[in-house]
């Protein structure tokens, strides 16, 4: 470029000169070199061809807009960078200068006059002396919180955030624990409910034996034994009855056994029944009129070969079984009847009510003076099973005695109601016999 510059000038030079001198123009056109000092001094010059006039004049104006254009990129390129120059000087002046006269609005931003336009610098110094400051105040206060827990734990106390913490603990670990414990429940109640009918022999057994105990133990008052006591009801009324304090579970099978005293006449009445919601007569033993007694399961009637009106104790069971309804019939020992067909295939509903004397219209009530009981009971027992004729002649005998597994006779088990209707002291057992 230099050189381009330089050969320009010189051929300036020497154009002017040959004009200023007033020599005409030959036609011929020369330019400069450089000659080492060394070269030779006659310093020969070539001459170069003749040129047109035309593109000599063209190739300098071409020339001539080269170097322009090229000096104005130049021109350009340096007031670029002046720029650059100012603007860095410009920001470097504001972050100095930021520390003393820039304040945040309320809106915590910048303000209308004062924008930040440099994005790769702190928004305002303030921010971070304040970040700085409150950071310092949180190591502060968290030092303190360690020294005071450190004074409590000291002091045998316990912080309220650990004891927040620990209470918190617990109670996962209570509920944790009642998940446990209603799991167990569950699984329980699954294993119970897959011996329902075990357990439940095995609980009512238990059960009379532990009441007969108690009153063992109590020297059951005026009578001889627990179970030596007989109820007493006098009149055919409705308002005379006595109740069993307990139910029946569900049973497939049971056996009902009393000592009984009756010279009613016409009929006994209704010494037992049993009644469950929707089915008043679920169990009944009733005679009326100068019909035979009846026993009646779920509404379903079977006669049986007994007669106890003569004013004298007898003993007598009735069986039965769900399996074809099956049923015996047992009086002072012997088997005197049996059928089946009762009420074949039905089981015996539990959470009923037992009433002693009184027929069932309704549950527990409505009864009816016509169908009472009047003479005397003694021993109601009832076993889940179908007694075997040997046990049955046992007790019948005087020989032995054993409670029902589900419902025994104790005074315990047995309530009285209405004002005539009593229980007292039974004469022995041997004396209740026919031949005695």
């Amino acid at each position: 470029m230099f050189s381009v510059l330089f050969g320009l000038l010189c051929f300036c030079a020497l154009v002017c000169s040959r004009q200023a001198s007033g020599q005409p123009d030959d036609g011929k056109r020369y330019i400069c070199r450089a000659v080492p000092i060394s070269g030779d001094a006659s310093c020969p010059v070539t001459l170069l061809p003749e040129l047109n006039t035309g593109g000599q004049e063209e190739e300098l104006r071409n020339t001539v807009m080269q170097l322009r254009e090229t000096i104005l990129q130049q021109k350009e390129n340096i007031s670029k960078q002046q720029g650059t120059i100012n603007e860095l000087t410009t920001k470097l002046s504001l972050c100095a200068s930021a520390t003393d006269d820039r304040r945040y609005d309320k809106a915590g931003s910048w303000g209308k006059d004062k924008q930040n336009t440099m994005g790769d610098v702190p928004r305002d110094p303030n921010d971070t002396i304040d970040s700085l400051r409150k950071t310092m105040q949180g190591l502060k206060d968290r030092l303190e919180n360690l020294e005071q827990m450190r004074a409590n734990v000291s002091g045998a106390s316990f912080p309220s955030e650990l004891r927040d913490l620990l209470q918190r603990r617990l109670s996962q670990l209570e509920k944790q624990l009642l998940k446990k414990v209603n799991n167990l429940e569950e699984q329980k109640s699954m294993l119970s409910n897959a011996t329902a009918a075990y357990r439940m022999k095995t609980e009512s057994t238990l059960n009379a034996l532990v009441e007969r105990i108690s009153e063992l133990e109590k020297g059951g008052g005026d009578y001889k034994s627990p179970e030596q006591f007989k109820l007493s009801l006098p009149q055919r009324t409705n308002y005379l009855y006595g109740r069993i304090t307990k139910s029946l579970p569900e049973m497939y099978a049971f056996t009902l056994c009393m000592w009984i005293k009756s010279s009613a006449s016409p009929g006994i009445g209704t010494p037992f029944s049993y009644g469950v919601p929707g089915q008043a007569n679920e169990i009944v033993l009733i005679e009326w009129g100068n019909n035979p007694i009846e026993l009646l399961i779920n509404d379903k009637v079977a006669q049986l070969p007994l007669d106890v009106r003569d004013g004298r104790w007898h003993h007598i069971c009735m069986s039965w079984t769900t399996r074809d309804g099956q049923w015996d019939a047992y009086q002072d020992g012997e088997k005197l009847g049996s059928g089946d067909n009762l009420a074949a295939w039905h089981p015996i509903k539990p959470g009923g009510v037992i009433i002693l004397g009184q027929e069932q219209d309704v549950v527990g009530g409505r009864f009816d003076a016509g169908q009472a009981f009047v003479g005397e009971l003694s021993q109601v027992n009832i076993w889940d099973r179908v007694l075997k004729p040997a046990e049955i002649r046992s007790m019948a005998n005087c020989s032995s005695y054993f409670p029902g597994n589900v419902i025994s006779w104790l005074p315990s088990n047995v309530e009285v109601f209405g004002r005539g209707a009593f229980k007292r002291p039974l004469e022995m057992c041997q004396e209740r016999l026919p031949n005695a």
